[in-house]
């Protein structure tokens, strides 16, 4: 199969998969048909493509193949003795027949279904992730450090549960927005977490779906500071998207990225975002996560990195909303404020929470390798790496541990 053809099937999933799953559900809210349709769009594509050519409207010939099949399966047999016939709805469809741009985006109705009160809490936000965003169970549970099995299981219930009470797909009221909107937040900041820390063999920047999702949070409320914030803290974010990688792909941690390779104007948008949250004063943790970030990015004017105001803001966050995430980064930051000894006895505080995740280690061999502790350090390292799922981040860390031992 030529390269072309698959790339091109790729990005087509990729960046259309919420948006085409959202639409094939809106039917009759069975979200497994709906993924079901759509791989087998996708293989058929595999199929076809190579010898009659990409099609110019790839998400469209996706879209009319899925719903062809759907409507197959709504003929079937087994439909037609337990279900009416609508004949609109289960009309044939023909290749070309259908353009994505020319129906309305049913993705945040698919999110604001998966926040419904009658979708367990728990499976809310990881729902979402999975059918809008497109993550797998596997790389949901990595995010949640839960295991994927006991993920996979939640996620099955709560598509069966959305199927068997048919949840309506609409924009509820706006009195109900505010009881949906925090899964929804988490949902789009957890997609971010797992692009930025868990990239796959070949890593690609933040997906489409998250960037568009959040402006969409953006201009349905705009006055809600934390949707503000978080469409700042995920614009800072892609702003640096190509500034991770080095000339031969390697990883480049933040502190040594180059500025001139940001985006400037994803951190103008971010800084309007910011600005509009900050003038309604209700501070919440999506701001501070932005503001952490729009410190790191005020190197664009040529200044050192503030670490005393970095402090000051991850202190704010930890004490908000603490997490593993957060306390991690508080004892990175500490390093260079309080010294590495003082950083240490903070990551010590939450080992047993953190004996599996791979920031926690990384940054744990990075201080015991400040105090002189070479062999503790090596043994961290040893963590990290066994814990690292990115090819790029693996051999930098592998980098560290060698500068160690020399």
């Amino acid at each position: 199969m030529p390269d072309d053809v698959a790339s091109a099937a790729a990005a087509a999933a990729r960046d259309g998969y919420g948006r085409l799953v959202a639409l094939l559900a809106a039917a009759d809210g069975d979200i497994d048909a709906a993924d079901d349709a759509l791989a087998d769009a996708l293989e058929r594509a595999l199929l076809s493509w190579p010898d009659r050519g990409v099609p110019d409207n790839p998400h469209g010939w996706l879209l009319t193949v899925a719903r062809n099949r759907l409507r197959d399966r709504w003929k079937s047999a087994e439909i037609r003795r337990t279900g009416p016939l609508d004949v609109d709805q289960h009309s044939p469809v023909h290749l070309d027949d259908i353009d994505p741009d020319a129906i309305p985006d049913k993705r945040l109705e698919l999110m604001l279904v998966c926040a419904h009160p009658a979708i367990s809490p728990t499976a809310r936000t990881p729902l979402m992730l999975n059918t809008v965003l497109g993550f797998t169970a596997e790389q949901i549970a990595r995010a949640f450090t839960v295991p994927s099995a006991t993920m996979a299981t939640r996620l099955v219930r709560a598509k069966r549960r959305i199927k068997d009470i048919r949840l309506p797909f609409h924009v509820p009221d706006r009195a109900d927005l505010p009881g949906r909107m925090t899964a929804v937040l988490e949902a789009v900041y957890g997609a971010y977490v797992i692009e930025w820390s868990t990239a796959e063999a070949q890593p690609r920047p933040l997906p489409p779906e998250a960037l568009r999702l959040a402006e969409i949070l953006a201009d349905l409320v705009p006055e809600d500071p934390e949707v503000r914030g978080l469409a700042a803290l995920v614009q800072l974010s892609a702003a640096r998207a190509e500034a991770r990688t080095g000339p031969g792909g390697e990883f480049v941690p933040l502190d040594e990225q180059d500025p001139q390779r940001w985006d400037r104007a994803r951190i103008e948008r971010a800084h309007e975002h910011l600005r509009a949250a900050y003038a309604r004063r209700a501070l919440g943790r999506f701001q501070l996560e932005a503001a952490i970030q729009a410190v790191h990015c005020a190197r664009t004017d040529g200044s050192g990195i503030d670490w005393q105001t970095l402090k000051t803001l991850h202190t704010s966050l930890q004490h908000l909303a603490p997490s593993n995430g957060g306390a991690t980064a508080l004892a990175a930051v500490r390093a260079e404020t309080d010294g590495p000894a003082a950083a240490l006895e903070l990551l010590d505080e939450v080992a047993d929470e953190t004996h599996r995740f791979q920031p926690a280690w990384a940054t744990r061999a990075h201080l015991l390798a400040l105090l002189g502790r070479s062999d503790d350090a090596v043994a961290a390292y040893d963590k990290a790496i066994s814990l690292t799922q990115d090819a790029a981040q693996r051999d930098y860390l592998t980098r560290r541990r060698a500068a160690v031992v020399r």
